[in-house]
Parts: C-alpha cells; sequence; structure tokens
C-alpha cells in the first residue's frame, strides 16, 4: 500500500474544512472513464461525511492514451486561478464524452473566463509546471493509474464504489475517535 509522499498544503485544490478528521486525496485525469464514473460518487461522499471530509484534487493526466487530459488539466488550473476551479473541474467531467478545446473553450465561456486567455494559457502550457508537479507527487506516491485515493495519506486499495470509500474513510473516522 503506498502512502501520499507529497503533503497537502494550501496550494491543493480543495473541498470541506482542512482541519476536517479524515482527507480523501484523488489523483485524478480528466479523460479517464473511470474517473468520470467516481466523480458523482465522491460527490455522494463529500455529501455524506459532510465536515468531517476534506477532498483533494491532484492532476495525473495520462497523456500517452488520453490527448486531452493535459489540455483540460490546464484549463481548470487556468479556471483555478480565477476561483472557478471546481465549477471547471465538474464541467469537465459532466461533459466527458465531449471533451476536446470546444467543449473547454465553452466552458470557459460559461464561467464569464477570457476565451483568449485560456487559448493563450493552453499555448505557452502556463499551468503545465503544476500539473507535472501534481503527477511526480503521484508517481512518488505509487500512483500508477487512475482514479487513485489517499485516505488520510494512506493509499486506498478498494474500489472508487461508495460503499468501498465510505467505509474506509469511517474506518480512519474510528481509528481517530479511538486516539
Amino acid at each position: 500500500m503506498g502512502t501520499l509522499r507529497v503533503p497537502v498544503t494550501q496550494h491543493d485544490h480543495s473541498k470541506g474544512p482542512a482541519n476536517a478528521p479524515v482527507t480523501l486525496v484523488e489523483y485524478g485525469d480528466f479523460e479517464c472513464p473511470g474517473c468520470g464514473a467516481a466523480h458523482p460518487i465522491v460527490t455522494l461522499v463529500l455529501q455524506h461525511f459532510g465536515p468531517k471530509l476534506q477532498f483533494v484534487f491532484r492532476h495525473f493526466p495520462l497523456t500517452q492514451v488520453h490527448l486531452n487530459a493535459e489540455p483540460a488539466a490546464e484549463s481548470a488550473e487556468f479556471a483555478g486561478a480565477h476561483g472557478r476551479f471546481w465549477e471547471m473541474h465538474d464541467g469537465i467531467y459532466e461533459n466527458q464524452d465531449r471533451l476536446g478545446p470546444p467543449l473547454l473553450f465553452a466552458l470557459a465561456g460559461a464561467l464569464e473566463l477570457s476565451e483568449l486567455e485560456l487559448r493563450n494559457a493552453l499555448a505557452s502550457e502556463k499551468y503545465a509546471p503544476k500539473i507535472k508537479s501534481d503527477f511526480l507527487g503521484g508517481v512518488r506516491s505509487g500512483v500508477n493509474g487512475t482514479p487513485s485515493f489517499f485516505v488520510n495519506g494512506h493509499q486506498h486499495e478498494g474500489s472508487y464504489a461508495f460503499e468501498d470509500l465510505v467505509a474506509a474513510i469511517e474506518q480512519h473516522l474510528h481509528a481517530k475517535a479511538s486516539l
């Protein structure tokens, strides 16, 4: 079982309280079908646990097989620079079947972000260093596919099914409560 080698910081994209007793970290790829299937499940898990859970998303684009994964990750980072990361994240996953530049530009427009600025950011690979940093942190932590989850720093070996994620999180909640 892998261990999260890069601690969660304020530079990560997170939902939920930073002081939550459990932190769930996902290494994901916006073009990965499994990540797309996990997206609504993670949303339900977040609702289920409320303030007991912090969720962190990190990029792990599998660029050899998913040609749109890197531009999608860079587009999410572009949106994040304007305080709209989660809206772009959700929009990409909810429209994954149409993933490509037209969708990314349409999502940017829907979020009232400049398509021209996004085009320039993609052309210059402005956000590529952040994506590469996430990716390398995942490799160091033992990630070899997506989606990969870590619960309080420990790699989740089960599936991303709702029941499996809830059980893993509850195990960590009970461990914290017994300390």
